[in-house]
């Protein structure tokens, strides 16, 4: 019903009416993408409970062997996974998510890891960043490396990403954590944007707005931003009978791990 009503309101933007009913056409799409995603909203958790791999095979036809293959091949190598809501927000929120989790056994990795966090308002500021515009986004995302200093049961930690409100803090902050390393690196970056744009008009169009999706170039700024390494499987339809796997950055030591299919990130477990 959604494409018929999309494919009727795209043709009332053809011909002579085009000017008034394209109008109608956009707002139309707006307000059906809103529909989609609050019907996700209603029946997806930003973060599931983990769940053993196996569910994976459910979601595709016993008889696609790309993927059923592709699923075996990355069950020999993990046990579970924790699913994301596919908002476009999923690689930030699984790596907040994964990446905090991982430190509840507190150690020194946690302590570094505060440090950086603690500084990267500052730097933020440095670069121009508005101090009163990300306050309080920096204030959450430290309200949670402390809840983790506290040790709690993961079911705690996950609770609070859970929370609407704390959950898509700590994701605008790892936007703006992502577009000030791209900034300060332009030089390098520069040579990935396409389109003819700069790196700060890149990050101001792909980067820092909710709901855009992450591709390499993100992953890699934030994993030197914050100098963690992230592990992510790659399983398309492509050929071959199981994942690609990559390392960000390349050689290093993986500390989070995920799993990307075409437009989605979930998060994986040894």
């Amino acid at each position: 019903m959604a494409a018929e009503e999309s494919d009727r309101l795209q043709s009332e933007c053809d011909g002579e009416t085009r000017g008034v009913n394209c109008l109608t056409y956009d707002e139309a799409i707006i307000a059906q993408q809103d529909r989609i995603q609050q019907e996700i909203a209603g029946h997806t958790p930003l973060l599931s409970d983990r769940l053993d791999l196996s569910v994976l095979y459910q979601e595709y036809a016993p008889d696609d062997q790309i993927y059923q293959d592709k699923i075996k091949d990355l069950h020999r190598r993990y046990t579970y996974i924790r699913r994301t809501r596919p908002d476009g927000n999923c690689f930030y929120r699984a790596f907040g998510y994964s990446y905090l989790e991982a430190l509840l056994d507190g150690g020194s990795e946690l302590e570094r890891f505060k440090e950086v966090a603690l500084r990267s308002k500052e730097e933020l500021i440095r670069q121009g960043f508005t101090e009163f515009t990300i306050e309080d986004f920096h204030n959450t995302f430290m309200d949670l490396i402390a809840l983790v200093e506290k040790r709690p049961a993961a079911s705690e930690l996950l609770a609070a990403f859970n929370e609407q409100t704390v959950s898509d803090y700590v994701v605008v902050y790892l936007r703006l954590l992502t577009s000030g390393h791209l900034q300060r690196e332009t030089v390098f970056y520069q040579h990935f944007i396409e389109g003819g744009r700069s790196v700060k008009e890149f990050c101001q169009q792909e980067v820092e707005p909710m709901c855009k999706e992450s591709d390499h170039i993100h992953i890699i700024a934030l994993s030197q931003a914050l100098n963690v390494s992230i592990q992510v499987e790659y399983m398309d339809r492509g050929e071959g009978g199981s994942t690609v796997t990559h390392v960000f950055p390349e050689g290093s030591d993986p500390q989070v791990f995920l799993l990307y299919r075409p437009g989605h990130y979930d998060i994986l477990y040894k």
